[in-house]
Protein backbone atom coordinates (compact mmCIF):
# COMPACT_ATOMS: atom_id res chain seq x y z
CA UNK A 1 0.00 0.00 0.00
CA UNK A 2 1.32 3.39 -1.00
CA UNK A 3 0.97 6.60 0.91
CA UNK A 4 -1.99 7.67 -1.23
CA UNK A 5 -3.82 4.40 -0.52
CA UNK A 6 -5.43 5.67 2.66
CA UNK A 7 -8.69 4.37 4.02
CA UNK A 8 -10.32 7.60 2.88
CA UNK A 9 -8.97 7.12 -0.66
CA UNK A 10 -10.26 3.53 -0.77
CA UNK A 11 -13.72 4.63 0.35
CA UNK A 12 -13.71 7.45 -2.24
CA UNK A 13 -12.82 4.96 -5.00
CA UNK A 14 -15.58 2.60 -3.89
CA UNK A 15 -18.22 5.34 -3.80
CA UNK A 16 -17.16 6.79 -7.16
CA UNK A 17 -17.17 3.31 -8.73
CA UNK A 18 -20.65 2.65 -7.33
CA UNK A 19 -21.98 5.91 -8.79
CA UNK A 20 -20.32 5.21 -12.15
CA UNK A 21 -21.84 1.73 -12.28
CA UNK A 22 -25.28 3.18 -11.50
CA UNK A 23 -25.01 5.53 -14.46
CA UNK A 24 -26.71 8.90 -14.78
CA UNK A 25 -29.49 9.61 -12.32
CA UNK A 26 -33.01 9.09 -13.67
CA UNK A 27 -34.87 12.41 -13.38
CA UNK A 28 -38.16 10.52 -13.30
CA UNK A 29 -37.27 8.46 -10.22
CA UNK A 30 -35.54 9.64 -7.08
CA UNK A 31 -32.97 6.97 -6.26
CA UNK A 32 -32.51 7.25 -2.50
CA UNK A 33 -29.56 4.84 -2.40
CA UNK A 34 -27.75 6.75 -5.11
CA UNK A 35 -28.50 10.03 -3.30
CA UNK A 36 -27.13 8.54 -0.07
CA UNK A 37 -23.93 7.43 -1.81
CA UNK A 38 -23.50 10.87 -3.37
CA UNK A 39 -24.09 12.57 0.02
CA UNK A 40 -21.61 10.24 1.73
CA UNK A 41 -19.01 11.07 -0.93
CA UNK A 42 -19.53 14.81 -0.35
CA UNK A 43 -19.32 14.32 3.42
CA UNK A 44 -16.16 12.22 3.03
CA UNK A 45 -14.46 14.98 1.05
CA UNK A 46 -15.28 17.49 3.80
CA UNK A 47 -13.46 15.69 6.63
CA UNK A 48 -9.85 14.90 7.53
CA UNK A 49 -8.36 11.41 7.11
CA UNK A 50 -8.62 10.76 10.86
CA UNK A 51 -12.24 11.90 11.24
CA UNK A 52 -14.57 9.30 12.80
CA UNK A 53 -16.81 9.57 9.73
CA UNK A 54 -14.10 7.85 7.66
CA UNK A 55 -14.34 4.77 9.92
CA UNK A 56 -18.13 4.89 9.81
CA UNK A 57 -18.19 4.98 6.00
CA UNK A 58 -15.58 2.22 5.83
CA UNK A 59 -17.82 0.00 7.94
CA UNK A 60 -20.75 0.80 5.66
CA UNK A 61 -19.08 0.41 2.25
CA UNK A 62 -15.95 -1.70 2.53
CA UNK A 63 -16.17 -5.44 3.01
CA UNK A 64 -14.37 -6.60 6.17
Amino acid sequence: MGMSDTLKARIREKLERQLAEDGAPDPEHDDTRQNAVRTDLIDLEAVADDDPLVEELAARYLAP
